[in-house]
């Protein structure tokens, strides 16, 4: 796997990834107060949330879950000094779907996140990791 990261101007830099797609990021403390995209810890925390969301979609998927969609809210807190890793991330799905099995919705976040995640596997290593669902049963409506 392979990526690239230019400085753009002030605290602004392009990222690319191996397979050709972009997003600029930076920080909310640039000299004028601009957020030209979200940081890199802030990506880093989003990366952890789309793994996991993948996962548990994938996982539903092949196991025959009428699932339709999949949202990742986190929660997390940093430590004070540096190098500020990630000290507690809480993880809350929200899953929607026809008839979903408890069960099964269950199994599948507990896979991704204990299993599967290489993201949540790096970010155990320094951040408490929790994690919560709800289901949106979507039959009636």
């Amino acid at each position: 796997m392979k990526a690239r990261v230019k400085w753009v101007e002030e605290r602004t830099f392009v990222g690319e990834s191996g397979s050709g797609h972009e997003l600029v990021l930076g920080t909310a403390s640039s000299p004028e107060g601009k957020t030209p995209g979200p940081s890199p810890m802030e990506l880093v925390l989003i990366g952890t949330g789309g793994c996991s969301a993948y996962d548990v979609v994938h996982i539903l998927e092949k196991g025959r879950e009428a699932v339709e969609d999949c949202v990742v809210e986190l929660d997390a807190d940093r430590a004070e000094i540096d190098p500020k890793v990630f000290t507690r991330i809480h993880m809350h799905f929200i899953v929607k779907g026809r008839a979903l099995s408890r069960d099964k919705v269950k199994r599948a976040i507990d896979l991704s996140i204990d299993k599967y995640c290489s993201a949540s596997a790096m970010m155990a290593k320094t951040a408490v990791l929790t994690h919560d669902f709800e289901i949106v049963d979507t039959t009636a409506k």
